[in-house]
């Protein structure tokens, strides 16, 4: 079965055909970087993240640009209300946003530019514009007009009434028409800004990608990704200025778009207080169980974020990771075939249940297709052990290494000197390096506690399991020994 999407353009599920045999383009709008990620952020993250995985098994080359716009209004805003500058901002949310995406499993892009580095190439496509007739310089702005454009409408299927609601456009003398829009304002103060032919000033939002786009896919490209409230008016403006300017080339072959998040069966809003930044849910749950759970629901449907959705999705990772122990990845045809259905991500989920259900009876052969489809969604990507006992994790609770020694003191004269040697010297180590000695000091627990309770010292060996519990980790007593996990 070959990769069918459906397009926003067209309205129908279509085969996907590459403009050129072998190599795919594809542009993701990126974060504006003036707060942390929330999860309604993170959905489009996870989906292009599947999708790009899909395509890079299917074509040999593929080109994956997602932006970075650290030039925005909600940028100055974010400054003159903390105090920090622009570059201050945009780098710590920056590196956060970087942080919260790895966590949750996604792929870096291949190229992930910066709007601030391509103003020249936005002033060009600007002064095109002009020239064609289809931007005009008011009052220190250049507007795109709306009505040089024939096509305008067409992606969102908005009629014009429509779109100026819609647009919630800015009511200004300068605008010869209430639907035209900002591709150059201009700076002053402290607003950031750059010389050009219109004077000092700064780029609209809707410019950025379009140029961003043309400098490393082309005037043509293959899929251009986003979240379904971009259609109008951001994809919509995109059309507008990368057609015409062009010669009415056309810009993205296939627009795909994912569906909106609620939390708890409403919309995220800062008046309600339910806006879930990514990395506070990430505080109490894995990256692959969030991942898994934004991943429950199609795509292109609604999705409603609850905290039992990411219970649920623990739980099955949970079942899965015991049925894949660590198996070999295999292809893994169903979910193949599932996800070149237009991301089929529940269908995929099924025939995942349904090996996993395989592998627990003891069949190889499913254990190893479990993993590799899976993985081909980015999930049980750790070792068997990793996802139990939390090895992976980039930072380890250096408060549980300073408590070791504090219970008892027969616990103190046994590791004491091993943990104050790891504590000294803790920030320069690598996580891998953490992870050793945690996982040392945890066994040296277990192995104190054992012999606590073998002496019938149960005060003692109920003084270690509340201390492990305390860091989140969970002793499981079989006849076997004792096995441990991380519950976070």
């Amino acid at each position: 079965m070959a990769l069918s999407l459906y397009n926003t353009r067209t309205r129908e599920k279509q085969l996907f055909e590459p403009l050129s045999p072998g190599r795919v383009g594809m542009y993701v709008c990126g974060p504006t970087v003036y707060d942390f990620a929330h999860v309604g952020n993170a959905r489009p993250v996870i989906v292009f993240d599947v999708l790009y995985r899909l395509l890079k098994k299917s074509y040999e080359h593929v080109r994956y640009v997602r932006n970075i716009t650290d030039v925005d209004d909600k940028i100055i805003a974010a400054a003159e209300q903390s105090g920090d500058s622009i570059d201050e901002i945009t780098a710590r949310t920056t590196e956060a946003y970087h942080e919260d995406m790895a966590a949750l499993g996604a792929l870096p892009p291949d190229i992930e530019p910066r709007a601030t580095d391509h103003v020249p190439q936005m002033i060009i496509m600007i002064e095109r514009l002009i020239a064609r007739g289809n931007a005009y310089e008011a009052d220190g702005h250049v507007l795109f007009a709306v009505e040089t454009d024939k096509n305008y409408g067409k992606l969102s299927g908005r009629n014009r009434d429509e779109m100026i609601a819609g647009a919630r456009v800015e009511v200004a003398p300068y605008k010869k028409d209430p639907a035209d829009f900002v591709l150059w304002k201009p700076s002053t103060g402290e607003q950031p800004g750059w010389e050009s032919p219109w004077g000092y000033g700064r780029p609209g939002w809707h410019i950025e990608c379009s140029a961003m786009s043309r400098e490393y896919l082309g005037m043509t490209f293959d899929i251009h990704g986003g979240g379904r409230d971009l259609v109008f008016p951001h994809h919509e403006n995109e059309v507008a200025q990368s057609t015409c300017a062009h010669d009415e080339a056309e810009f993205a072959r296939y627009w795909v778009h994912n569906g909106f998040l609620t939390v708890e069966g409403e919309k995220m809003s800062k008046s309600i207080g339910n806006i879930l930044l990514v990395r506070d849910i990430l505080a109490g749950a894995p990256g692959e169980a969030i991942r898994l759970n934004m991943l429950s629901s199609h795509y292109r449907q609604p999705l409603d974020w609850t905290e039992g959705g990411v219970t649920e999705s623990r739980t099955i990772l949970d079942r899965w990771y015991r049925a894949a122990a660590d198996a070999e990845p295999l292809a893994c045809d169903a979910v193949i075939e599932a996800l070149e259905d237009d991301l089929n991500t529940p269908k995929a989920i099924a025939a995942l249940h349904e090996l996993s259900n395989a592998a627990s009876q003891g069949d190889a052969l499913a254990a190893g297709q479990l993993r590799g489809g899976a993985n081909l969604m980015g999930l049980l990507m750790k070792s068997q052990s990793a996802w139990f006992k939390g090895l992976d994790a980039t930072e380890y609770d250096i408060s549980f290494m300073n408590k070791l020694a504090e219970p008892l003191p027969e616990i103190a004269e046994r590791i004491d000197e091993q943990v104050r040697q790891a504590i000294d010297k803790w920030d320069e180590m690598s996580g891998e390096q953490q992870g050793t000695i945690y996982e040392l000091c945890i066994n040296l627990l277990i192995d104190f506690r054992k012999l606590a309770r073998e002496h019938r010292e149960f005060q003692t060996s109920d003084i270690i399991r509340d201390l492990l519990l305390e860091a989140n980790i969970t002793l499981e007593d079989g006849p076997d020994g004792t096995t441990w996990r991380r519950t976070v």
